[in-house]
């Protein structure tokens, strides 16, 4: 649970941040925002679940 809840602020500041500085138009962060939900609802969603989980582990393994 808490690696989703930083997960999605994580990607809300960067939306934010496209949203400020690169121009991001509200109507394009809405239409993503609405093809992750519904992507979410498809067979696919376990496997970029997975994804997202190994691509936090493997920067949760990194040693600086």
């Amino acid at each position: 649970m808490i690696l989703s809840l930083s997960g999605v602020f994580l990607l809300g500041v960067v939306v934010f941040l496209f949203f400020r500085k690169d121009g991001l138009k509200g109507s394009h962060a809405t239409v993503s925002a609405l093809f992750g939900f519904y992507l979410s609802s498809t067979a696919i969603a376990p496997s970029i679940k997975a994804g997202g989980e190994s691509l936090a582990s493997l920067l949760g393994g990194l040693k600086f």
